[in-house]
């Protein structure tokens, strides 16, 4: 029997370094495109694969992150009060039902892998998801359910994967795949984050997993790896050799690294620009932008 994919970790633990000071006070997380924070894209993305159980691994100072998904009675109130009805249904976008989120705390940063295990009892003997927020991911169709069609016909493992440029490749989880066009890939191996020139391809993980309950029983063991964390591409990696039954999925979509300033800035630029009440006038200035720094030079 195969369960369906109803359960999803969404590991939002991370200190958010790399945007201080702005995360000094507010989660990673909460930092928004355009009018909606980086949780919000992956909460969606999430439903739209069939998601109906949320688990948050999270750490101290969380505790927006929690109160977003939570109702805003005075809020609410005040948008009755003046008719604000299209607000009204963003807002309960935002709501989740009692019970649907579950929060459980990793209180040591010891990885990607670390954190997938610290929900093991919250996912029990089914397989889940795992979400990076980090990663956004748009498309015709949400990358996640993508991957849960395909995996309701293949079951194992199933990774997110796209192309990177060879001397991107280090940055990265890397998989060892025989050369094909196909979405889904055996994969024969991983190697995370390969030193220059040693990747066996160029098709990268992305922050989308589809994984066994025994994925959680491998990492019970696991000892620290790539930068002395525990990686959860170990884990992945040992279901490789014991089971062959890992698969890669080459999505159809544009992915967004949104952990890094510069990603986060690409993405803020296109999804306004995909905004019909947006578009023109930042179109117009970003033309005019450009036009100035060119006669500049």
């Amino acid at each position: 029997m195969r369960y369906k994919v109803t359960k999803a970790i969404f590991p939002v633990a991370g200190l958010g370094t790399r945007f201080l000071p702005a995360t000094k006070s507010i989660p990673k997380e909460i930092l928004t495109l355009v009018d909606r924070p980086l949780i919000q894209y992956a909460i969606d993305e999430a439903r739209a694969a069939g998601i109906t159980e949320f688990v948050f691994v999270t750490s101290r100072g969380k505790s927006a992150l929690e109160d977003y998904f939570d109702r805003a009675p005075e809020l609410e109130s005040a948008l009755k009060e003046k008719n604000k009805s299209e607000l009204l249904t963003l807002l309960e976008a935002t709501n989740m039902e009692s019970g649907a989120i579950a929060y459980v705390r990793q209180n040591q940063a010891l990885g990607l892998g670390h954190a997938v295990w610290c929900a093991r009892h919250l996912i029990g003997d089914e397989p889940f998801a795992v979400i990076l927020p980090d990663d956004v991911i748009t498309g015709e169709e949400p990358c996640l359910k993508q991957m849960v069609e395909a995996y309701a016909e293949l079951g194992g493992n199933m990774v997110a994967a796209m192309e990177v440029a060879t001397d991107k490749a280090s940055a990265y989880g890397i998989l060892d795949v025989p050369p094909s066009v196909s979405r889904c890939l055996p994969v024969r191996g991983m190697v995370e984050k390969p030193a220059a020139g040693t990747a066996p391809s160029n098709l990268a993980i992305i922050g989308r997993y589809i994984l066994t309950p025994q994925v959680l029983r491998n990492l019970d063991g696991q000892q620290r790896g790539a930068g002395g964390e525990i990686q959860l591409t170990d884990a992945i990696a040992q279901e490789i050799r014991n089971s062959d039954n890992v698969h890669g999925y080459r999505f159809s979509g544009q992915r967004f690294d949104c952990g890094s300033k510069a990603g986060y800035l690409q993405a803020t630029v296109a999804f306004a620009l995909s905004r019909p009440d947006l578009r023109d006038e930042l179109e117009a200035y970003l033309q005019e932008l450009l036009a100035t720094r060119q006669a500049a030079q």
